[in-house]
């Protein structure tokens, strides 16, 4: 880009790039976080915006508007359709279609290798592994959060095949980015090889580290969108591609230490490897189960009563209920509160975005490091739908594949009761000694069923 850029679109670029940093900044709030979204999407318009007036965007400015129409359209539809059960499934897509956008414009400017100079075209190569990368992973959770893959496919050999992958994409990246030439058929390869390294770098991660994954690769598209931005001299790409790489970073750090383990682990071993660790499922006649009416006695006349919802609280659209069961709980002068797992459902923040969604106060919802001392004082801990979150394994059991994750201390509590749907095992297949405490009552059911009846059995006993 050798054109001048004029003065008033490098200010609606600064304008943008506050726009996301102080998006960012609100973020950092859940009772700021929207008008973040706002701020940063409002930001996000303008970048888009200006670009139709940069002095070199005079082709096909028409395709453009029509791919922008159509694509704003479905992604308009589509999100307005989506239940909040399938909102980790859509920021995987969303994310791994970013992550190709980002890679294709890398890959676009290697065809045209004689308009960029060297460090132009290795920043393109960089994009365009990077950016396929993050996309085949996206995919690839995707596709496990939606059930395609019920467990980790393996094969033969993957090592060898991971190796042999990665030497040989390196190998023609180096080449395109050195060449003076296009190679259209080097370049086909190469996206291709990235896209199978992609694959094959997630393939052995576990479905439990699936919110780790999914921050782990919406990192990788903003560091593509960064090297992008580089290649165009385009400082909105730059700033906002910088800002969603440091924040998916730090997220996925801060994220694997609440597993307690280290990103390679996550990567390459996964929860739950062994087969006869994921085959063992608890029986009913092992348990000690509750009726609803009893549950309900049991919380109405506690001092302090705390919820712990998993996964199997956004599968039965449960958060709604819940909220009206502590409303019910506090007028009878019961403490609630709401207790998070930092990898509880599947995505970052998946629990708190439905707590939101249901009215759920912001004081109300304490995250592990906050909350766990306290499980000693809690008269009845209710728990939703979850399971590895739970697992006093983690802290107990060597022999456990979830050793060493720091799990919330729900044990700790002088009453537990788990609301459960069936027998099996949670996400990591691993099975839940909770539910063998001399503590626990399972009260098993739709958790959206059984909290109705909890709260037609509280409403009774007045």
């Amino acid at each position: 880009m050798n054109q001048a850029v004029p003065l008033s679109l490098q200010l609606a670029w600064f304008l943008a790039t506050v726009l996301f940093v102080v998006g960012l900044r609100r973020l950092s709030s859940p009772a700021r976080a929207r008008s973040g979204i706002w701020c940063a999407g409002v930001g996000m318009l303008l970048a888009i915006s200006s670009m139709f007036f940069h002095p070199q965007l005079k082709q096909n400015v028409e395709l453009i508007i029509v791919a922008m129409t159509l694509g704003g359209g479905i992604a308009l539809l589509h999100a307005r359709r989506v239940d909040m059960t399938d909102i980790p499934q859509m920021v995987a897509l969303y994310n791994g279609l970013g992550g190709a956008a980002a890679a294709s414009i890398g890959l676009l400017v290697l065809l045209n290798v004689t308009e960029y100079g060297a460090m132009a075209k290795a920043m393109a190569v960089l994009s365009g592994l990077i950016g396929s990368i993050a996309f085949a992973g996206s995919l690839f959770a995707f596709l496990r959060l939606s059930g395609r893959f019920s467990r980790r496919e393996g094969f033969a050999k993957r090592q060898v095949a991971y190796l042999a992958n990665g030497s040989l994409v390196l190998l023609l990246g180096l080449i395109l980015a050195t060449s003076a030439t296009a190679h259209p058929i080097l370049l086909l390869l190469f996206a291709l090889l990235a896209v199978s390294f992609g694959l094959l770098m997630t393939l052995p991660t576990s479905g439990a580290d699936m919110p780790v994954l999914i921050s782990l690769y919406n990192a990788l598209t903003g560091l593509a969108v960064a090297f992008d931005g580089f290649v165009l001299e385009n400082p909105a790409m730059i700033v906002a591609g910088t800002i969603v790489f440091a924040a998916g970073s730090l997220l996925t750090r801060l994220m694997a230490r609440a597993v307690n383990r280290r990103l390679s682990e996550i990567m390459y071993s996964g929860f739950g490897l062994g087969t006869e660790v994921q085959n063992k499922e608890p029986r009913r006649d092992h348990v000690s189960t509750i009726d609803a009416r009893d549950a309900a006695v049991d919380m109405a006349y506690a001092d302090r009563v705390l919820i712990v919802p998993g996964y199997g609280m956004a599968t039965a659209q449960a958060q709604h209920k819940l909220r009206e069961l502590t409303q019910l709980l506090d007028e009878r002068g019961v403490q609630t509160g709401f207790a998070i797992h930092p990898v509880a459902g599947r995505m970052p923040g998946h629990m708190n975005v439905l707590l939101a969604e249901a009215g759920v106060p912001y004081e109300k919802i304490s995250d592990l490091n906050d909350i766990n001392a306290e499980f000693s004082q809690v008269d009845v801990a209710l728990v939703v739908g979850a399971n590895d979150i739970v697992n006093p394994a983690a802290r107990d059991d060597s022999e456990s594949p979830l050793y060493g994750m720091p799990v919330l201390q729900v044990d700790q509590a002088k009453r537990v009761i788990v609301l459960k749907r069936g027998d099996g095992t949670g996400y990591a297949g691993v099975e839940n000694a909770l539910l063998f405490s001399p503590v626990t009552r399972v009260l098993f059911g739709d958790a959206k069923d059984s909290v109705q009846a909890l709260i037609m059995a509280i409403k009774s006993l007045d």
